[in-house]
């Protein structure tokens, strides 16, 4: 149990005097955060001295990360799976400058990061200090603030715990994203008050907004409405529970974007499919079908990704409504006939509670058959034949279909951009039990980052999610490209004694770069890995090790046991370098620009 933090921050016994660090993580405690990542260096150093002394009375504790674009991956993982601010640090100069590519990708897809790096003395500023980055050196703050919603310089120590505050509500209420604080070492080491200013869980309380007009609007149109389709994008989270029964209640068809995938049961009977990039047939018919009158966009920026050119093709007796938080997401939709702004779990229990669980007018077009599968699927794969294929090399398709049965039904998959992000958008459905009623909404489980697409996200950001799950399995699948790029981060799993499976699909080369090509004939040029023994370089690292060639070898992995495990596992598939991974909305969208 965590030590009383007011008495923690007046304590003095047997402690250095408390410092602007040790303020910080009061803070931090306050909000249950339970992890700093981050890479230890000269100029936060202050901070590092205050995580030490937080982890002798129980408090927030340091993860060390092998580069710093691996911490700020574990922080978006941990943020993302816990629902805690994720908090990632760095020395200054390089050390800073080396967090960019996490932040940008927490950036982009709204995860709230507080972003801590040193700086030089104030002093020194200007005159040539060892690694500076201030305005007058490498200006880390001017290149985090194009990748964040607020980037400062703690420039007196008047200003740090009011602009700490500051960062830490814009992060998780005003714009939710990574926010940025330089503090120099000077200020950093500067002693801190005996007590908090500000009470940061109730500046961080949400309301619940609304707009009560707009509900009885939308209530009047799904009375009317024949047949509906509901697009759920990544945003619907915190409310999916209640969008479910209210699309049970309006007999709405249940399409997801990329981003949203993992929030719908693949089985549900209701659902339809995945538009957007890596989608399925099935979706695209059940937005054209001419039966449908009403089309409801929720919690989605309707983007490349997300498949926003089927927006260009509502039929005119077709209402669209986008229902969203963010007011800028209405600029992709400006022939939407509504829009409803507001927090989504106020919204949708608004309408639970006027329709009062009854039944409305709308129904639901007849499905699909559904396929021979032993389950009740009701959306089309491109390829059947593959998905059940026995061949050798093992066929990506068949290795999608196989890892749900392998591992537990609990199971988070968390995948790396790359060819591999579209095989498994497409053919990758985790056996998710759960139909509709009350969920947790940190509970999807696939995860992946569509619109930044960084390579080694899925790497880091396991670690950070299996710290904020402890004891819950967890598989990440990368590349071969991405293990090569950020694969040392697989040795704080194995320090940390996290039982992550990392699934590698090995075909020597970058696949999406590879295929990308052929399908747009350009230039094949690039593209080429060298033959990699995965399982020799993950043992050398001190996890476990398996390779897989065939649908045999894969049927012979225990995946329960892999994951109760006390160490990481590497599991290094040789998959057909031929196979064509699903890229026809990708390929579409480069050779049109």
């Amino acid at each position: 149990m965590k030590a009383n933090s007011h008495t923690a921050l007046g304590a003095r016994n047997a402690e250095l005097a408390w410092e602007q660090g040790d303020l910080l993580l009061h803070y931090l405690e306050k909000l249950d955060v339970d992890y700093v990542f981050g890479v230890p260096g000269g100029a936060i150093e202050p901070l590092y001295n205050a995580l030490a002394r937080s982890e002798r009375r129980g408090g927030p504790r340091s993860i060390v990360a092998r580069h710093e674009t691996g911490a700020a991956f574990m922080a978006d993982g941990y943020s993302t799976q816990s629902g805690k601010l994720g908090v990632c640090c760095a020395t200054s100069g390089p050390g800073a400058t080396n967090l960019l590519t996490g932040v940008a990708s927490a950036y982009i897809n709204n995860v709230p990061l507080l972003v801590i790096t040193g700086q030089t003395a104030m002093p020194g500023f200007g005159q040539g200090a060892f690694q500076e980055s201030s305005c007058a050196g490498i200006n880390t703050v001017g290149i985090l603030e194009h990748c964040t919603h607020y980037s400062s310089l703690v420039s007196h120590i008047d200003q740090f715990e009011k602009k700490l505050v500051t960062a830490i509500v814009t992060a998780c209420t005003t714009q939710r994203g990574p926010v940025h604080l330089s503090v120099p070492i000077d200020i950093m080491r500067c002693p801190a008050p005996a007590r908090a200013s500000f009470d940061i869980n109730r500046l961080l309380k949400k309301p619940c907004l609304h707009d009560a007009g707009d509900i009885e609007t939308l209530l009047n149109i799904l009375a009317d409405s024949r047949a509906t389709t509901m697009v759920i994008g990544n945003a619907g989270e915190e409310a999916i529970g209640s969008i479910l029964k209210v699309a049970d209640h309006i007999g709405a068809q249940l399409l997801t974007t990329p981003h949203g995938k993992g929030l719908v049961n693949p089985y549900h009977p209701l659902f339809r499919g995945m538009l957007g990039y890596a989608g399925h047939s099935s979706a695209v018919t059940a937005i054209s079908d001419p039966a449908i009158d009403t089309i409801i966009c929720v919690g989605t920026l309707m983007s490349e990704r997300a498949g926003k050119n089927w927006l260009n093709h509502i039929k005119p007796h077709q209402q669209l409504i986008h229902i969203d938080e963010v007011e800028s997401h209405f600029t992709y939709t400006p022939m939407a006939d509504l829009h409803v702004r507001g927090r989504l779990a106020t919204i949708f229990d608004l309408l639970l509670r006027h329709t009062g669980g009854r039944r409305l007018r709308s129904k639901t077009p007849s499905a699909p058959p559904a396929p021979a599968t032993g389950l009740d699927r009701r959306f089309t794969l491109d390829d059947e034949g593959a998905y059940k294929s026995g061949d050798t090399p093992l066929k990506p398709q068949r290795l999608m279909r196989e890892l749900p049965r392998i591992f537990p039904r609990n199971t988070c998959f968390l995948v790396d951009s790359g060819a591999g992000l579209a095989w498994a958008l497409h053919y990758l459905h985790p056996l998710d039990r759960r139909i509709s009623g009350t969920r947790n909404p940190m509970g999807r489980l696939f995860r992946a980052t569509v619109e930044f697409t960084s390579m080694g996200w899925a790497i880091g950001s396991a670690i950070g999610t299996a710290l904020g799950r402890r004891g819950e399995p967890m598989v990440c699948i990368t590349g071969d490209g991405s293990l090569l790029m950020s694969g040392q981060e697989i040795t704080v799993a194995v320090q940390e004694q996290l039982p992550i499976v990392f699934i590698i699909l090995n075909d020597s080369s970058l696949g999406m770069v590879k295929h990308g090509q052929r399908l747009t004939g350009a230039e094949s040029i690039g593209n080429a890995l060298p033959p990699t023994d995965f399982t020799l370089l993950a043992q050398s690292m001190g996890a476990r090790a398996y390779t897989i060639r065939s649908p045999l070898d894969l049927a012979r992995l225990d995946g329960s046991a892999l994951c109760r495990a006390k160490c990481p596992t590497v599991i290094d598939v040789h998959i057909d370098p031929e196979a064509v991974p699903p890229l026809k909305n990708r390929i579409q969208t480069l050779t049109e620009n």
